[in-house]
């Protein structure tokens, strides 16, 4: 039967689209302006969005499984009108911080999701990702205009993933069976801290990268005069000084579950430099 994707233009769901397509599922994919989701020819597109939950029921006519891009407003509407048209089985895109949000974290938004869905008695997977490589490009424009980064915690040690490897779980988790019920959290293959992101970068560039490191009241100051919420600020810099304090280990299930290794850092800087040139 149908796979649903919702979110099918965005930064996860396309490249989930591109995967099940890739493996010959039939896909159909929800989006806000077919016309321009550019998606492949084997696609069905539907026209609507998660936000909207009166375009969802057209769109999940026949569908049996649906990947759920993480919208916690409208959620509980998602879940009746998909238990309405038959919908077996949800896997979802969520959190590692699902289980125990703190204040303005986006683990609150996925805590809310992940009850919805498994209230609702879906055969359920939850997807639970750490920090995406990709938020490192909101270093971008100040490498392109100085060759430098200023933030705080620079030896703030992660384990960043790639957003194609959020895709290839998701397709292999919704292609094959044994997942119900699991909640894998997702890394990347290695933990690295903020300074050496900045230094692959550079490696990437061929050019000299500076790391500018600024205290927390510095740091907290950029971001909120960028237009960051005070409190997701604090709750941003809390992560990166309690990562300077512990750092963080791979969890290896990208590799267990799709059978080759996750998408390195300084992989991902090579693929994405022009972004920073």
């Amino acid at each position: 039967m149908t796979i649903l994707v919702t979110g099918a233009t965005g930064s996860v769901g396309r490249l989930v689209v591109d995967e099940l397509v890739k493996a010959g599922a039939p896909v159909r994919a929800l989006t806000v302006n077919p016309a321009k989701a550019a998606l492949p020819p084997q696609v069905e597109v539907a026209k609507g969005y998660l936000g909207k939950p009166e375009t969802l029921p057209e769109a999940l006519k026949g569908v049996e499984t649906v990947y759920l891009a993480p919208l916690a407003d409208t959620v509980d509407d998602f879940v009746r009108l998909a238990r309405e048209a038959g919908v077996r089985r949800v896997v979802a895109l969520s959190g590692s911080n699902a289980d125990d949000p703190v204040e303005n974290s986006s683990g609150v938004a996925y805590a809310i999701i992940e009850k919805a869905v498994q209230g609702a008695g879906f055969d359920w997977t939850f997807l639970r990702p750490g920090a995406f490589m990709n938020n490192t490009l909101g270093w971008a424009e100040r490498i392109k205009a100085e060759r430098v980064v200023r933030d705080a915690y620079p030896e703030a040690r992660m384990t960043p993933i790639d957003l194609g490897d959020i895709a290839a779980v998701a397709a292999h988790v919704i292609l094959t069976e044994g997942h119900v019920g699991e909640k894998y959290t997702l890394s990347g293959p290695t933990a690295i801290s903020q300074r050496e992101q900045v230094a692959a970068i550079s490696a990437a560039l061929g050019e000299e990268v500076a790391f500018h490191e600024l205290t927390r009241e510095e740091a907290d100051k950029q971001w909120t005069d960028a237009g960051i919420p005070p409190g997701i600020a604090k709750w941003l810099l809390d992560g990166f000084a309690y990562f300077t304090e512990h750092p963080d280990t791979p969890t290896g299930v990208v590799q267990e579950l799709t059978g080759r290794p996750g998408v390195t850092y300084e992989q991902w800087a090579v693929a994405n430099v022009e972004a920073f040139r």
